[in-house]
């Protein structure tokens, strides 16, 4: 089994952040417009545009094709989790009874990866880095992903999958009624985000939800409409003095921003 550990790939870090969509060109329009992040475009056999803020990038935009569509796929954020061995954190992950979404192969010069879905059905990315990026320090800036938050069907049993691959911990939680804890997790002394049960009307299957730090949640709200986009819970205020807002971007997909805390 992999784990959170130290060294050259140390696991459990959120680190890069790929939105499949229906029209790339759209959603590129969107989000730079809500969250001011530029493109950069990757020169590879198939060029590849990326998400930079403060001047790194941390992520990218890929097409949802009609056969993708016809087969069940819809626009959604994916999110890539280091790991110091992603064959062996895939291996791991179908024991503990995820699914292989998209075998592990490499990326010249980026590193490998595999998409996987946890038991519950949740997809994310095992991502083993060629070149470690550095560890956070101080306050998420800006314009970066700040809360990793998986709605799902049983949060102890998704806690515990992703405990045993990527060494997360307990950090504190908070009560929500018939649907249980709100567990938040993190790695070290740094908090990164929660897991809960969904309540039973919710509309999507289990999937994570990736919050994106901006300077004023509250005006953010204002130009959503406008951008051809919906809110779909918020502003709201939650504990530790932020506000939030979940919304779904022009092609459907989920999104979620975050100010204050």
């Amino acid at each position: 089994m992999t784990s959170n550990g130290t060294g050259a790939n140390p696991g459990g870090r959120f680190v890069w952040f790929d939105l499949l969509t229906t029209d790339p060109a759209a959603a590129i329009s969107f989000y730079t417009k809500l969250v001011g992040w530029e493109i950069q475009v990757w020169p590879g056999e198939v060029p590849y545009s990326m998400w930079a803020t403060n001047g790194a990038p941390i992520g990218g935009v890929g097409q949802l094709t009609a056969e993708d569509v016809t087969a069940g796929a819809h626009p959604s954020w994916r999110a890539y989790i280091t790991t110091p061995d992603a064959d062996a954190t895939t291996a791991a992950a179908t024991q503990l009874g995820g699914r292989v979404v998209v075998p592990p192969q490499s990326i010249p010069t980026v590193g490998r990866f595999a998409t996987l879905a946890d038991p519950q059905g949740a997809v994310f990315a095992a991502f083993t880095q060629e070149t470690p990026s550095a560890e956070r320090e101080g306050p998420i800036p800006q314009g970066e992903f700040s809360w990793h938050e998986l709605a799902t069907s049983d949060a102890v049993a998704a806690f515990e999958f992703y405990r045993t691959l990527f060494g997360w911990q307990k950090t504190s939680e908070m009560d929500m009624g018939a649907q249980g804890k709100y567990q938040m997790f993190g790695r070290g002394t740094e908090v990164l985000g929660g897991i809960y049960n969904a309540a039973p009307n919710h509309p999507q299957p289990p999937a994570w939800l990736h919050y994106i730090r901006v300077a004023d949640v509250d005006r953010s709200a204002l130009q959503i409409p406008r951008l051809g986009a919906k809110v779909t819970n918020g502003p709201m205020d939650v504990p530790g003095g932020s506000r939030i807002l979940q919304g779904l971007d022009p092609q459907g997909g989920a999104f979620a921003i975050h100010s204050g805390g």
